[in-house]
C-alpha cells in the first residue's frame, strides 16, 4: 500500500558500532569487579608483607587480631581499634595503621636490662596508657581505672599496678616498681643482667646475688604446649608473659624443655618451680627432661612441677589436685597464687621394658617411662582406635567433649566385638617374683596414681570393702584386672569394682601368643608375644595443690598430710 511507511534501514557501521559499544560495556562490567578484586588482593598481601616485616624485626611480639575481649584503643591515635595488632608482652594495643609508629615510640619489657650496675631493687615502673584490666583500682585513689570510653589510666607492666590520669605524680613516675603481688616468681631483668656480668668475670656465686631478693624468692618457668587439648596454649603463653618476664615463659613445641629447663641452672638451688601447662603427656615429657638433667649432674638444680592441665585424661594433674582440665573458668593470676600456696611432695616413675619374643639377639627391648598407668586390654583398644582416628583428622577432635563420646563409641563397639577375650589363657602375670592365677578377664591395669580413665579412682573402687589407699610416692604398684568394656563402664560411674589383684614393687607380663593393645600413659600400640617387666625407675619432685579436692579426695586428706610430714 502506498500509505505504509518502510522501517528505515540502519547502516551497517552504526549496526557495528553498536554492537560495539554494548561489547565494551559487558566486558567492563565483567572485568572491573575482578580488577577490583584483584587490587584489593593485592593490597591486602602487600599490608600483610609489610605487617609481617615490623613483626619480624621489632622487639614487641605483635599479633593480629580482629576482635579484643573489651573495648580496645590505640596507643597512639587514641581511636577505638576494630583491626590491629597486640603485643603479648607488653600487653600494648594498636591500629593497623598505627603499627610503625607504636613499634618504634613504646618500649617492650625488657628481659635484661642493659645497664649492669642497677641495683636488683632498683628498677622503675614501665607505664603503658589504656587498655586497663577491667576491674582494676588505682593504686593512689582507690577508685576504679578504665572506666571511661576512651584511652585513659596507666597501667605498670611489671608490677600490674593502674593509676588514674588526674593520680599520676611526678614522684609516681619515678618510683620503683617491687614486682607487685608475683614479686616471689618472677626473675628480674636486672638479675639476669647481674648473672651475665658475673659469667664474663667467670664468678658462679649466685646464691648470694640471689639473697638480695629475699627466701621467699621461687622463680617460676612456664613451659606450655601450644597444641594440647582445645588449643588454648597459645593464649594462654601471652597472659603468662604479661604476669612474668618473658624470658621465663616457652612453648615446648618450638624450645624443647631439656633446653628451656637450662634457665634453671642460673637460678639459685632447689629454689625453681615448672608449671607444665598440658596434658599428661606434656608432663611426662618435662619430667623425662628433669631425668637428663640428674644425669648431666645437675641435680641441685633441679625444679619442683605443678601441672595447669590442658588434656583429655589428666589423671596425673587430678591426682596432684590441679583439677582434671582446664578451660579459662580462673583466671591465669589465681593460677599463679595457687602455684606459691603448693607443697612439695614425691611421685614414684617408673621403666616398662618390653623385649619381644625370638628377638633376644637381635633387637633391643623398648622401654617405657610410667608415670601414670600401664595397661593391656579394652582400655588399651580404645585408647588405639581414638589415636588412629585423631592422626587422621586432627582437627576434629579439639573438644573435650567430644573426645569423650567417640572413647564412648569405642568402648561400645567392643562391649559387642570382645576383642580381648580370654586374656587370662594369653598371658602370664607375677607380682614380685611370684605368679599369680588369673580369672576370666580381658583387662589388666597396672596403676602408680590413684586416678584412672579420665577420674576414677579404680583402686579404693566402692561399696563396704576397705582398702588401703593408692600412693603415688610407696613404691609400690596396684593390679587391677577387669571383665570387659562394659565393666570398665560400670566402674567410672561408680556401680562395680575392679578385680584387685594385689600390689608389688615388681611387675612381670609374659604375652604367649597372639597381637594385644597395650598402653602406657595413653600412648597405645599394639604388641606381639613379649615379656613385659615393670621396675621402679625414680622419683620426680612435684607440687600438690590441696585446694582442688573431689568428692573422693576428701577421704584421703589425712593420708596425705601424713605423706607431706614424713619428708
Amino acid at each position: 500500500m502506498e500509505g505504509e511507511r518502510r522501517p528505515a534501514l540502519v547502516p551497517p557501521s552504526e549496526s557495528l558500532f553498536a554492537d560495539g559499544h554494548l561489547l565494551l560495556w559487558t566486558l567492563c562490567s565483567v572485568l572491573l569487579p575482578v580488577f577490583i578484586t584483584f587490587w584489593c588482593s593485592l593490597q591486602r598481601s602487600r599490608r600483610q608483607l609489610h605487617r609481617r616485616d615490623i613483626f619480624r624485626k621489632s622487639k614487641h611480639r605483635w599479633h593480629d587480631t580482629d576482635l579484643f575481649s573489651q573495648p580496645t584503643y590505640c596507643c597512639v591515635c587514641a581511636q577505638h581499634i576494630l583491626q590491629g595488632a597486640f603485643c603479648d608482652c607488653c600487653g600494648l594495643r594498636v591500629d593497623e595503621g598505627c603499627l610503625k609508629k607504636a613499634d618504634k615510640r613504646f618500649q617492650c619489657k625488657e628481659i635484661m636490662l642493659k645497664n649492669d650496675s642497677k641495683a636488683l631493687d632498683a628498677m622503675p615502673h614501665h607505664w603503658i596508657r589504656g587498655n586497663v584490666p577491667l576491674c582494676s583500682y588505682c593504686v593512689v585513689c582507690k577508685q576504679q581505672c578504665g572506666s571511661q570510653p576512651k584511652l585513659c589510666d596507666y597501667r605498670c607492666i611489671w608490677c600490674q599496678k593502674t593509676v588514674h590520669d588526674e593520680c599520676m605524680k611526678s614522684s609516681l613516675k619515678n618510683e620503683k616498681c617491687d614486682f607487685g603481688e608475683f614479686k616471689n616468681l618472677i626473675i628480674p631483668p636486672s638479675y639476669l643482667s647481674a648473672i651475665n656480668q658475673m659469667r664474663k668475670d667467670k664468678k658462679t656465686d649466685y646464691e648470694m646475688l640471689a639473697s638480695k631478693l629475699g627466701k621467699q624468692w621461687t622463680p617460676l618457668i612456664i613451659l606450655a604446649n601450644s597444641r594440647s587439648g582445645t588449643n588454648m596454649g597459645e593464649g594462654l603463653l601471652g597472659e603468662f608473659r604479661i604476669l612474668l618476664n618473658p624470658v621465663q615463659v616457652f612453648d615446648v613445641t618450638k624450645t624443647p624443655p631439656i633446653k628451656a629447663l637450662q634457665l634453671c641452672t642460673l637460678l639459685p638451688y632447689y629454689s625453681a618451680r615448672v608449671l607444665v601447662c598440658g596434658g599428661d603427656g606434656t608432663v611426662g615429657w618435662v619430667l623425662d627432661a628433669v631425668d637428663e638433667m640428674k644425669i648431666k649432674g645437675q641435680e641441685k638444680y633441679i625444679p619442683q612441677v605443678a601441672v595447669l592441665p590442658l588434656g583429655t585424661g589428666n589423671d596425673l594433674s587430678n591426682t596432684l589436685g590441679w583439677g582434671t582440665g582446664y578451660a579459662g573458668e580462673i583466671p591465669v593470676t589465681q593460677v599463679l597464687r595457687n602455684v606459691m600456696e603448693a607443697d612439695g611432695i614425691k611421685l614414684d616413675r617408673w621403666k616398662v621394658q618390653i623385649t619381644n619374643k625370638g628377638y633376644y639377639n637381635l633387637r633391643k627391648p623398648k622401654e617405657f617411662t610410667m608415670n601414670n598407668y600401664f595397661s593391656v586390654g579394652p582400655d588399651a583398644l580404645m585408647a588405639l582406635n581414638f589415636h588412629a582416628h585423631r592422626e587422621k583428622a586432627p582437627s576434629l577432635f579439639s573438644s573435650r567433649i567430644l573426645n569423650k563420646a567417640v572413647y564412648l563409641f569405642y568402648g561400645t563397639k567392643d562391649c559387642l566385638v570382645q576383642e580381648c577375650k580370654d586374656l587370662n589363657k594369653k598371658v602370664e602375670l607375677e607380682l614380685d617374683g611370684e605368679q599369680v592365677a588369673l580369672p576370666n578377664l580381658e583387662g589388666i591395669i597396672v596403676l602408680n596414681i590413684g586416678y584412672w580413665g579420665g577420674g576414677c579412682r579404680l583402686w579404693e573402687g566402692m561399696g563396704d570393702e576397705t582398702y588401703p589407699l593408692a600412693r603415688h610416692d610407696d613404691g609400690l604398684l596396684e593390679v587391677v584386672g577387669v571383665y570387659g568394656s562394659f565393666h570398665c563402664a560400670q566402674i567410672q560411674v561408680k556401680l562395680a569394682n575392679p578385680f584387685r589383684i594385689g600390689q608389688a614393687h615388681t611387675v612381670r607380663l609374659i604375652l604367649k601368643c597372639s597381637m594385644m593393645p597395650m598402653q602406657v600413659d595413653g600412648e597405645p600400640w599394639a604388641q606381639g608375644p613379649c615379656v613385659v617387666t615393670i621396675t621402679h625407675k625414680t622419683r620426680a619432685s612435684m607440687l600438690y595443690f590441696s585446694g582442688e579436692q573431689t568428692d573422693d579426695d576428701i577421704s584421703s586428706t589425712s593420708d596425705q598430710e601424713d605423706i607431706k610430714e614424713t619428708e
